[in-house]
């Protein structure tokens, strides 16, 4: 056995550096500028040596690895919602998966990060700070979370998801919520609709504030405006408490689909037959929009685009590139029989 070569528990050698060196025929300096994405390495060199690595089934150790590129090869992404609500909520859940997906196209392992209470918040910002990540994905955010500020003065690559309630020198990616709110409301309008109400998201979330702002420019007006937090259950609770202030309401945008699913029962209960009474829009084209009776006529919201932009972001940020512009995507609005 060389003095390269370790053996594993079955008494064979595992391929090394070294091995994959004399494999291919160069030094174990170019080996192991090909494994670490070094520049220096001509075509016909990398082949080679990529050629041993995949005979031989070279495997790199992460640990040496990372002592040599100082990179972890995991990143982080940190949801801003109790447990909870991360695996219960279809838009958390959706995008997560997609963030995932445009991962697996790459090298780097995927942490996912609830943000805990108040307690843990300081343990959390540690960790993202400690060196353990390789960049993070923010999601969720509410208000003027001081993760954020902690973040954008550190030297880690950083991207939201959603533009952050107040300016700050990090890229974000984001869909064009407030286009998305009008198109749903001109919709209604279209439709013949004269008294059309709206329930908003929380007004601490971007994507709250910015569907509410739409709804409003294409009433030209202040509106009807019952709220909710995004829920099934708030939808419910906001409609009923809509339908006991307005009850001639004929038209109403819920700021998600979740809320408008929770909308329709509201309706139900109180008589309210959709579309023939109410005309009901919700927003992002979830499943839940056309599994619900009568299917929902909603704003989709490119999700995988999004996913992949910001992990496009964090690539060219991790790369050592200058940190690139926001990026925000247009919506469209997907017609079905509640409207």
């Amino acid at each position: 056995m060389s003095a390269g070569s370790r053996s594993s528990a079955g008494g064979t050698a595992s391929p090394t550096l070294e091995t994959v060196a004399a494999a291919a025929g160069v030094s174990r300096a170019t080996v192991s500028r090909v494994v670490n994405g070094g520049a220096k390495v001509s075509p016909e060199v990398r082949a080679a040596v990529e050629a041993a690595i995949a005979d031989l089934g070279y495997s790199p150790n992460r640990a040496a690895r990372s002592l040599v590129t100082r990179r972890t090869g995991s990143v982080a992404l940190v949801v801003s919602e109790p447990e909870a609500r991360v695996f219960s909520d279809p838009m958390l859940a959706g995008i997560t998966r997609a963030i995932g997906q445009a991962l697996a196209e790459t090298d780097l392992q995927l942490v996912l990060m609830m943000v805990p209470a108040d307690s843990g918040r300081r343990r959390l910002t540690r960790y993202l700070l400690g060196g353990h990540v390789d960049g993070v994905m923010l999601m969720s955010l509410h208000g003027d979370d001081p993760l954020v500020k902690e973040l954008s003065l550190a030297s880690l690559p950083v991207v939201l998801m959603g533009r952050p309630m107040s300016p700050l020198p990090i890229p974000h990616v984001d869909s064009d919520s407030v286009d998305g709110a009008r198109q749903a409301t001109h919709h209604l309008q279209a439709l013949g609709r004269t008294k059309i109400a709206t329930i908003a998201g929380p007004s601490d979330m971007c994507a709250g504030v910015d569907r509410l702002l739409g709804y409003r420019q294409a009433l030209d007006g202040p509106g009807i405006v019952a709220r909710g937090d995004f829920s099934m259950a708030s939808g419910e609770a906001a409609m009923t408490e809509l339908l006991a202030r307005e009850p001639d309401v004929d038209g109403v945008f819920a700021a998600s689909d979740l809320m408008a699913a929770g909308a329709l029962r509201a309706l139900r209960a109180g008589g309210r037959r959709v579309p023939d009474d109410v005309a009901l829009v919700g927003y992002d084209d979830l499943d839940v929009a056309e599994l619900t009776e009568p299917p929902l006529t909603t704003v989709h919201q490119p999700l995988s685009a999004m996913a992949r932009a910001m992990v496009a972001s964090l690539l060219r940020q991790i790369a050592g590139d200058r940190a690139p512009e926001s990026v925000v995507l247009p919506n469209a609005l997907v017609v079905r029989s509640s409207a």
